[in-house]
């Protein structure tokens, strides 16, 4: 059913890596999802290289949001706010997002909201399953992120419980991909080889299990090692080197790890309902071993279409519209960027009201 009218209306700009995204959200009514990737234009380097990053969003942001608003089907002036990804991510592809959207507000006269690109990723599953249980559970995995977050309020209160302390799951996924020589981004190639090989063919490790190990810590770097120096040494003893099972070995033993930690971390907290986002939420393994594991435990998943779970202004948009809803203050105009801006901040607030008695000087809210 989609949501009246009196719901808020945001635009969301999300730049914090190689995905120019602009979503539109009415409510908890995704209206549009407009998406500019540079990702062919870093896969010959391997990873994503920042200055291209940057580049690439200057030259698709208008484009991008003009193609947000047809798609919607509204004028920028029915707007009720304006959104973006104030951190954290990479510095010089922030910038860009936030000088566009304090530019677009400040010329339409609506209130800016810098949010969290991790609250975002949380937020976003309301676009499909509807408002949040309070408190949720999220693990996040992505190329530059592996974290648990408990979630009282997507607006105000998320806590931090356990972080990669090296690779995330999703920079993993993108070296083993190059060791065996698939494409990039790794993960899509991963899932897709790893569909033809054994996950028991080969035991690697699973980093940060042991008894006396962090509960809720990730650590990828000592897997992606030992996956290396396995087809090292194959390939040095002149053997050939079983793409397919290396590849379901390696994506079962991150699986292993991100659920077994997330159900944990469920059961210990007493919270009914866990949402996996990111872009590794996107894997095939890791949704069906979540979804087992779950159910064993009693626990609600929740896990976005893989659309959703990439960077996209979809994201950014459902926080900046939570936030209107629920009376959270706008940011100022002198917003900034900030890489790494902690996940407890799930929006840079003004100072001291300034935002809003400007916008009242001069007029901007009528």
């Amino acid at each position: 059913m989609p949501e009246s009218r009196d719901q808020p209306l945001v635009l969301g700009i999300e730049t914090s890596c190689d995905e120019t995204g602009v979503g539109i959200v009415r409510g908890h009514t995704l209206l549009a999802d407009a998406v500019a990737s540079s990702v062919d234009e870093h896969a010959r380097f391997g990873g994503v290289v920042p200055e291209v990053a940057s580049r690439a969003h200057l030259e698709a942001m208008v484009p991008t949001i003009e193609r947000a608003l047809a798609d919607a089907g509204v004028k920028a002036s029915d707007l009720d706010g304006v959104a973006v990804t104030a951190g954290p991510g990479l510095a010089g592809a922030l910038l860009v997002g936030v000088s566009a959207a304090k530019a677009y507000a400040y010329a339409l006269g609506k209130p800016l909201y810098g949010v969290n690109h991790l609250a975002s990723h949380i937020c976003v599953d309301q676009l499909e399953h509807g408002p949040l249980p309070e408190p949720t559970m999220a693990l996040l995995v992505s190329g530059g992120h592996s974290s648990l977050l408990l979630a009282p309020d997507i607006t105000a209160d998320v806590r931090p419980l356990g972080a990669t302390i090296d690779d995330a799951a999703g920079e993993a996924f993108d070296k083993i991909a190059r060791v065996l020589g698939l494409g990039f981004p790794g993960g899509p190639f991963i899932d897709k080889a790893a569909r033809e090989g054994d996950p028991a063919a080969i035991r690697f490790p699973r980093g940060l299990t042991g008894p006396r190990d962090a509960a809720y810590d990730f650590s990828f770097s000592g897997l992606k090692t030992a996956v290396a120096r396995w087809v090292e040494a194959r390939r040095a003893a002149g053997e050939p080197v079983p793409v397919a099972d290396v590849a379901a070995s390696f994506q079962e033993a991150v699986a292993d790890v991100l659920t077994k930690k997330a159900v944990r971390a469920c059961k210990d907290n007493g919270v009914g309902h866990l949402m996996i986002g990111g872009g590794v939420a996107a894997n095939s393994r890791l949704r069906a071993m979540a979804q087992r594991r779950c159910e064993d435990a009693g626990v609600v998943l929740r896990v976005p279409r893989p659309g959703l779970c990439t960077d996209n202004g979809a994201m950014v948009a459902a926080l900046g519209a939570e936030m209107v809803a629920r009376g959270r203050g706008p940011s100022a105009w002198d917003l900034s960027a900030d890489s790494s801006l902690p996940v407890e901040e799930t929006h840079v607030p003004a100072h001291d009201h300034v935002h809003e008695e400007e916008l009242r000087k001069d007029n901007l809210y009528s």
